[in-house]
């Protein structure tokens, strides 16, 4: 890139921080397939859990298992705890992590039902109302999410990051990848639910 001078910027960068200087549009661009999932996760939620009766919503399909409300409610609460994290980290410098604290396990097996889980946040069961009310807020809870993905676009994201109580520490575009892979990770739970009620 040059200047109105003809100097080249790019290197002038390069010379005086040892860094070139990354255009925001390469953070955008790195944003895009995270975006894409966000949106494929949802759109299969809302799908699955439209076919849970209403008047099944709170009922748990087996003792031990949770209710269509339930699987609702913690995805709700997960990314709201991640979107909190988020926004806290970002009023700081952000950490240095070695490499070997960089580390982490793919995020490939939050998708994965094979390992159960028991999950670090509590169930909140004030969460659980009916199911359109739940739905709405499962929306807008993504919404901020969005928001917050948009106000902060020009930014390195992955500069910061913290960890994860299972996979290791992720950076923040890991962590929105990760609301994605759980969200959809819980769509096959959803579908399992939805299964259960439609058997004679």
């Amino acid at each position: 890139m040059k200047s109105q001078l003809g100097l080249d910027l790019h290197n002038l960068e390069l010379q005086r921080t040892g860094r070139a200087q990354i255009p925001s549009q390469h953070f955008v661009t790195r944003l895009d397939p995270i975006l894409e999932k966000l949106a494929h996760a949802q759109s299969r939620m809302l799908s699955t859990a439209d076919s849970v009766p209403a008047d099944q919503w709170k009922k748990r399909p087996n003792k031990g298992r949770w209710s269509a409300g339930e699987v609702i409610a913690h995805v709700i609460m997960v990314e709201r705890a991640v979107l909190g994290s988020a926004d806290r980290v970002m009023q700081d410098a952000p950490r240095h992590f070695s490499l070997l604290k960089r580390f982490h396990l793919p995020l490939a097996m939050v998708e994965a039902r094979l390992i159960r889980r028991k999950t670090p946040i509590p169930l909140d069961p004030e969460l659980v109302r009916e199911k359109e009310t739940m739905l709405a807020e499962l929306r807008e809870v993504r919404e901020r999410t969005l928001a917050f993905v948009d106000e902060t676009k020009g930014r390195d994201l992955s500069k910061y990051r913290w960890r994860h109580a299972f996979l290791g520490t992720l950076n923040m575009y890991e962590w929105f990848q990760m609301v994605a892979c759980h969200e959809i990770r819980h769509e096959k739970q959803m579908r399992e639910i939805a299964d259960a009620y439609r058997k004679p």
